[in-house]
C-alpha cells in the first residue's frame, strides 16, 4: 500500500564524513532521500547513503526506510588522475569541501571607497557639510566631528598627526546646484567637475576655495580663481592625493614644525620670551633706581607714630606697640620687670 501524499516521517541525517553535526528533518514519505541532501553543494557522484550499513539508492523514497530513520552520508574514495602520479589520493576532504561550503569574503568596491573619501566626513563616516576642514595630508573632516575628538582625545593613531586647530585648514566647497538629495553635492566652480573623485582637486591654504585641477591648469594665474587672492606653489595642497603626493606633504609637514620649533628655542634663547622678559626689565628699572645696579632696596622699618589715627597722641599710641616702648628695666631670676603703670 501506497503512503499517504501528506504522510511525514522523522529522519536522522549523520554526516560524520564532512565533520558536520548530524541534521534532524521531517520530511514527506514519498519524497525520495535524495531530497534530504538539497543543502549540500555536492555531486552525487562523490557520495553515496547507508542505512544500518547498507548502501541505499538516492531514488528510494523516505518511507522505505527503518523504522529508526537514521541515514549515513559518505564520501567516495578520491581516485587519481589520468595515472601519471599527479595525484596521491591523499588529499583532506575538509580541504576538498572547503572551496563549496566556506563563504568567501565580499570585496570592497573600489568605486564607492573613492566616493566616500570625497563626500564623507574621514572621522565621523557622515556627509561633508559646511563647515569643513583638510588636514595638512589632505583628508577631508567636518569640523565639528574633529574638534570634538580632539577634546575629548578620541582620535585614532591614524591621524595622530593632528595635534590642534593649526593642523586644520578651513575650505569653501562650491556646492552642485539642485543636489540637495544626491550624494555628490559639490563640484569645481570653475569646470563644473562633480567632487567625486573621478578628477583631482586641489585646496588653496591662502583663502580655502577648492578648485579642480583641470581649471588650475588650463587658466594659467598665480591668483586664486574665485577670489583672486595670490598664492604660490606651496599653497596647493592636494585633496586625498596618492601615495607620493600624502608622502610629499608629510614631509612638508615635519619641515614647518621643525622650523617652528628653532624659530621658539631661538627666541627663549634670546631672553624673549613674553612675560620673563618684562618681569626681568622691570626688576631691573628698581635696581637702578636704588643708586647701584644690582644693589636691593633696604627694607623700610615699621614707625607706629607714624600711622596714628587723627586726634591721637602720636606718643601714646605709640605706647601700645612694645617694639616703641624703650625700658631700662631688667628681668632676673626671681621676678620680671614690667613697664610703669602694669605693675
Amino acid at each position: 500500500m501506497a503512503p499517504a501524499t501528506g504522510a511525514t516521517r522523522a529522519v536522522v541525517l549523520r554526516l560524520d564524513d564532512l565533520s558536520l553535526p548530524p541534521r534532524y528533518l521531517t520530511v514527506a514519505s514519498h519524497l525520495p532521500v535524495s531530497d534530504l541532501l538539497s543543502f549540500l553543494p555536492l555531486l552525487s557522484s562523490s557520495f553515496y547513503l547507508t542505512t544500518d550499513g547498507r548502501p541505499l539508492a538516492l531514488s528510494a523514497p523516505v518511507a522505505s526506510l527503518a523504522p529508526s530513520g537514521s541515514l549515513q552520508l559518505r564520501l567516495r574514495a578520491l581516485r587519481g588522475g589520468g595515472g601519471d602520479g599527479g595525484s596521491t589520493c591523499a588529499e583532506s576532504r575538509d580541504c576538498y569541501l572547503s572551496m563549496y561550503l566556506a563563504k568567501k569574503p565580499d570585496k570592497a568596491d573600489p568605486n564607492e571607497a573613492r566616493l566616500s573619501r570625497f563626500t564623507c566626513c574621514a572621522l565621523s563616516g557622515e556627509p561633508l557639510a559646511a563647515p569643513a576642514v583638510v588636514d595638512r595630508l589632505g583628508n577631508l573632516f567636518n569640523k565639528e566631528a574633529l574638534v570634538e575628538a580632539l577634546i575629548h582625545k578620541r582620535l585614532p593613531k591614524a591621524l595622530s598627526h593632528i595635534r590642534g586647530l593649526k593642523d586644520m585648514i578651513p575650505i569653501h566647497l562650491h556646492p552642485k546646484p539642485n543636489a540637495a538629495d544626491q550624494e555628490v553635492r559639490f563640484q569645481c566652480p570653475v569646470t563644473g567637475f562633480e567632487f567625486n573623485g573621478k578628477s583631482q582637486f586641489l585646496a588653496l591654504r591662502g583663502c580655502g576655495h577648492v578648485l579642480s585641477v583641470k581649471a588650475l591648469k588650463e587658466v594659467k594665474s598665480s591668483s586664486c580663481l574665485v577670489c583672486h587672492k595670490e598664492f604660490d606653489e606651496a599653497d596647493k595642497m592636494p585633496i586625498n592625493g596618492t601615495e607620493e603626493e600624502v608622502e610629499v606633504l608629510r614631509q612638508r609637514m615635519e619641515e614647518e614644525r621643525g622650523k617652528l620649533k628653532e624659530k621658539k628655542d631661538k627666541k627663549l634663547a634670546n631672553g624673549l620670551s613674553g612675560s620673563k622678559h618684562a618681569v626681568a626689565a622691570v626688576a631691573d628699572a628698581e635696581k637702578l633706581e636704588n643708586g647701584k645696579k644690582g644693589e636691593a632696596a633696604p627694607a623700610k622699618r615699621f614707625k607706629a607714630a607714624d600711622h596714628a589715627p587723627a586726634h591721637a597722641n602720636k606718643k601714646v599710641y605709640a605706647s601700645i606697640f612694645t617694639s616703641s616702648n624703650k625700658s631700662d628695666f631688667r628681668e632676673t631670676y626671681s621676678c620680671r620687670s614690667l613697664p610703669l603703670g602694669r605693675n
